[in-house]
């Protein structure tokens, strides 16, 4: 029985003082957990998260990075300056960044193995809009998120990296995928894979669940066959709400 992965995503939340005082309000709460712990903050809070979560189980990740190594592009972290720090996870491609940022396939699939040759997880975001559910198109979405994101990435790669299903329509709106949606979506996710990398390393494979998930509705998201955790937007900022959902679930 897999563990779960539980990621806050901050998003551009929290500066210094109140990123400490959240990370040492969380240390104690998840202590205990065997599920798999990770808070991602944004750039100027990474090298204090990686200080203040020292000895503990609590893994820290950024929620962006760049292809290239050094070069001409303003704003831009490199994988390796990221891994330098001591950060260990990376969102990569969530739809706020294909929205407003015009990430595409391509470009998350770019990033994704810059990420892997710096030693760097990528949590690599796929999913489908309200519209494109609603007009029968979500599979052929995923699916062509999945073959483009993941085109020249082999097996041990895959293994170390963790997908996150996020239906648009349910992010930061207060609107869940039911438990039989996200679970469903989720199983034909893992079929795409199947397709692609076999039945074994499909099923190892961790595909978290994100969209509005919170204390009340993780136990429901977590105990579904083949949801292996969450990506959590605003319930990650606070301590016991995030650990509330880390402890949802229990081997």
């Amino acid at each position: 029985m897999k563990n779960k992965i539980i990621a806050g995503n901050w998003k551009m939340n929290k500066n210094q003082a109140e990123a400490e005082k959240l990370i040492s309000a969380l240390k104690p709460l998840v202590k205990d957990s065997k599920n798999t712990v990770i808070i991602c903050t944004p750039y100027l809070d990474l090298e204090q998260a990686v200080c203040l979560t020292a000895g503990t189980n609590i893994h820290v990740g950024a929620q962006n990075c760049h292809w290239a190594e050094s070069g001409a592009f303003t704003g831009e972290v490199a994988p390796s300056m990221l891994k330098e720090i001591g950060v260990e996870y990376v969102i990569l491609g969530h739809s706020e960044r294909r929205q407003y940022f015009g990430e595409t396939n391509q470009t998350v699939n770019a990033r994704m193995k810059a990420a892997l040759e710096a030693g760097l997880k990528p949590i690599v975001c796929i999913g489908e809009t309200l519209e494109e559910r609603n007009s029968g198109r979500m599979q052929e979405v995923l699916a062509t998120q999945i073959k483009e994101g993941f085109e020249g990435i082999d097996e041990e790669q895959l293994r170390r990296t963790i997908v996150a299903y996020e239906p648009i329509w349910a992010i930061g709106t207060g609107v869940t995928a039911t438990n039989k949606q996200a679970n469903e979506a989720i199983g034909f996710c893992r079929s795409q894979f199947e397709e692609l990398y076999g039945k074994d390393e499909a099923q190892k494979l961790y595909i978290q669940y994100g969209g509005s998930m919170n204390a009340v509705n993780a136990a429901g998201l977590l105990n579904q066959p083949e949801i292996d955790g969450g990506l959590i937007g605003g319930a990650s900022l606070d301590a016991e709400k995030f650990s509330a959902i880390v402890e949802a679930y229990k081997i």
